[in-house]
């Protein structure tokens, strides 16, 4: 992902500026999509296919995240070991969304089409993430 790319989507080219920003994103997609989880899983599973009880779960646990993210998306040098758990955590989930469609649930067709599109979307926020990470390089303020 080119530098200008990422300054464009970040709207700065000061990378440290640009990673907050990508995390910030991150935390209020996720918080949004857990309190979706959350108030409405009953609705929404019948959408989607998926047992209540599990979207009920699942969006507690996003809200917990996302406010996680959000918190490392304030702090003025988030800690590279926690962005890097973020960057971690969100390849696992896209990858286990994948999975979880192919050997486990049996959706609707929204939610065939809502499990792929939302790990597409947190892939992407990891790419975003690591790429923001890497142009930070070693130096001033970055912390282990």
């Amino acid at each position: 992902m080119s530098a200008s790319l990422l300054a464009g989507l970040a709207r700065t080219s000061e990378p440290g500026t640009m990673l907050r920003r990508f995390l910030a994103l991150d935390a209020v997609v996720t918080t949004a999509n857990g309190i979706a989880y959350v108030t409405a899983s009953e609705p929404l599973g019948r959408l989607l296919g998926v047992d209540r009880g599990l979207l009920l779960g699942l969006g507690v646990f996003l809200v917990l995240f996302g406010a996680g993210v959000g918190v490392l998306a304030v702090r003025r040098h988030p800690p590279v070991l926690a962005v890097r758990a973020v960057i971690e955590a969100n390849l696992l989930w896209a990858a286990l969304s994948l999975l979880a469609l192919a050997i486990w649930l049996s959706p609707t067709t929204a939610g065939a089409v809502w499990a792929p599109l939302q790990a597409v979307t947190v892939a992407g926020f990891a790419g975003l993430q690591y790429a923001a990470l890497r142009m930070l390089g070693t130096g001033p303020g970055l912390r282990a």
